[in-house]
């Protein structure tokens, strides 16, 4: 999980599991009454997978709902991105948002709900998912390449 690499996992996952899923990379988010928002990869997942036209890369909030999963990496941005950033995914109703630390290997993932959020331990949108098990990829990523911290991550999910 490195910067354009970050969501390698989440799709592995949902590969192995047989979710439906659309990644958005570097999509912008609109609504009336909020800021806009791009996160460094976002997903719909499941039914929704398959939502939003192809090629569409501004959506409309008023139209359209919020991705399922809102990912940022976070190499110099962690407090923005755990501060005003969450409270944005927060107001969007975006289902779940994971803040990667790049630093600590660490994944800070928040389920987000009315109007507010609290820290996770397991994906609700990604159902089963350990967050450790990501963390331990993340790390493995930074110590060898992405194929062989993908192929742990498959071995692990077996």
């Amino acid at each position: 999980m490195r910067s354009r690499d970050d969501h390698c996992s989440s799709e592995l996952v949902a590969i192995h599991k047989g979710i439906p899923l659309t990644a958005r990379d570097n999509g912008t988010y609109r609504k009336v009454g909020s800021r806009e928002c791009q996160p460094g990869v976002s997903y719909y997942v499941g039914e929704r997978a398959r939502l939003i036209p192809r090629g569409t890369s501004i959506i409309d909030l008023d139209r359209y709902p919020a991705p399922d999963l809102a990912i940022e990496v976070a190499n110099s941005s962690l407090l923005t991105d755990q501060g005003t950033k969450r409270l944005l995914y927060e107001d969007l109703q975006v289902s779940e948002y994971w803040v990667v630390d790049v630093q600590k290997a660490q994944i800070l993932a928040y389920s987000v709900a009315d109007q507010g959020s609290k820290r996770i331990d397991v994906s609700q949108v990604l159902p089963g998912l350990a967050i450790a098990l990501l963390e331990e990829t993340l790390r493995r990523s930074q110590e060898t390449d992405q194929a062989q911290a993908g192929a742990w991550l498959l071995s692990q999910l077996q």
